[in-house]
């Protein structure tokens, strides 16, 4: 019982530091527009679009495919083009 009460503790308080932060960024970002520094705006959003790009190219997921329900996908592009009937490769 007590696990549980930690994991919804931990998830709260990860929650309102989630909403925290982010109140945070939303009075920057409000400060900026109305300061008028613009430039300086342009250039954290393209810091923080590059953090992003970094951080999805960084994740691996490719464990997830393997607990994939679906069927695995099966490259016929080269068949296609050539007129050669698919098969299914199997691992």
């Amino acid at each position: 019982m007590k696990r549980t009460r930690n994991a919804a503790s931990d998830r709260q308080r990860r929650r309102m530091f989630t909403i925290l932060w982010t109140a945070v960024l939303a009075i920057v970002t409000i400060v900026l527009i109305y300061k008028e520094m613009t430039a300086l705006l342009y250039i954290l959003a393209t810091l923080g679009v590059t953090a992003l790009l970094v951080i999805v190219a960084m994740s691996d997921l490719h464990p997830a495919e393997r607990f994939s329900i679906e069927a695995p996908r099966v490259n016929d592009s080269a068949a296609i083009g050539s007129g050669i009937t698919p098969h299914v490769e199997r691992k």
